[in-house]
């Protein structure tokens, strides 16, 4: 029998019925599966955005924490800056410190040898000070002793000296009638020459003397020689009258050696009289031999101080 066409898609129909009736229920479920999974990631994107917003809410103050930090940072930086550059300040002033303190090592090193080196010239300038003063004390002694013999000498054996032109030697005591009496010479020593100016009396044999100062430079023997001549004079009255010894008044020069001694002045007569009296304390024995002399003989310092501190002088005086 023939199916006609109205069945046919009648059976097709309910065919489609059949699957659709099988398949809306799966998909059904599908759907409410779908629905289920898309609120279950509305709600996790819900729940996304609300933590977003939290973490970016978080965000934002950390954002200010970090600018916050960054300031500080910065200023830490600055701090940490600047501190180094006062730690390469404090280096280089350590480095020139110990630079200036080398250097000042120095010169404390130099100053100390300078100092034991000026104390060491301080010693020998206080050694040579101290040698000094006991020369002056000796000298100041001397002078005196010189002073006093001088005193004596114009006292007792009557000896004065004048300067002036030259060295004027005046005796007296010599005549023993007229013992205020001058007797007196005058010596000049110039250009290494001694020149005897003026000579009251006269003597005979000056010439001779002077040639022989000139030659020994013995100023002092050469004025106690003069001296003995006066004496020998008016022993043996050989002494012309005072008109011819008036007219008889000269000057006579002879080439010397060089002389450390200037008759100019008073003062360096004496210290050949000082330089005589060493040598005459050195012969003793021949001091003591004039001291048994005559009382008119010229004597030498340290003799005439020792014949008027004598005891025995004394009762001849």
């Amino acid at each position: 029998m023939k199916i006609s066409v109205g069945e046919i898609t009648r059976n097709k129909m309910e065919e489609l019925r059949l699957v659709c009736d099988r398949e809306i229920p799966i998909q059904q479920q599908r759907i409410d599966a779908a629905t289920r999974s898309f609120k279950k990631s509305l709600d996790s994107t819900k729940a996304q955005a609300q933590e977003t917003l939290q973490l970016q809410s978080k965000l934002g103050k950390l954002k200010v924490e970090l600018r916050e930090l960054e300031d500080k940072l910065v200023k830490a930086l600055a701090v940490k800056t600047r501190k180094e550059a006062k730690q390469i300040a404090v280096a280089d002033s350590i480095s020139a410190t110990k630079d200036k303190v080398e250097e000042l090592r120095g010169v404390v090193e130099n100053q100390r040898a300078r100092k034991d080196e000026y104390a060491a010239i301080i010693s020998q300038q206080a050694d040579e000070l101290k040698a000094c003063e006991e020369k002056h004390n000796q000298t100041a002694e001397q002078r005196e002793e010189i002073e006093e013999a001088i005193a004596w000498y114009n006292k007792v054996l009557g000896l004065r000296i004048e300067c002036g032109h030259g060295v004027k030697f005046i005796f007296t005591n010599i005549d023993a009638n007229s013992q205020d009496k001058e007797y007196f010479f005058t010596v000049r020593h110039e250009n290494d020459v001694y020149t005897l100016i003026e000579c009251d009396p006269q003597l005979n044999d000056a010439k001779e003397l002077l040639r022989e100062l000139n030659t020994s430079n013995g100023l002092f023997k050469f004025v106690r020689t003069m001296r003995e001549k006066f004496q020998a004079g008016v022993t043996h009255g050989t002494f012309p009258d005072i008109a011819s010894r008036d007219q008889d008044t000269f000057m006579i020069s002879v080439s010397a050696p060089v002389s450390s001694i200037s008759t100019d002045s008073r003062s360096e007569f004496l210290s050949q009289q000082q330089e005589h009296q060493s040598d005459e304390h050195n012969r003793n024995s021949k001091k003591l031999d004039r001291a048994k002399g005559s009382r008119a003989a010229l004597l030498s310092p340290g003799s005439a101080s020792s014949l008027r501190r004598s005891p025995r002088f004394k009762v001849k005086r």
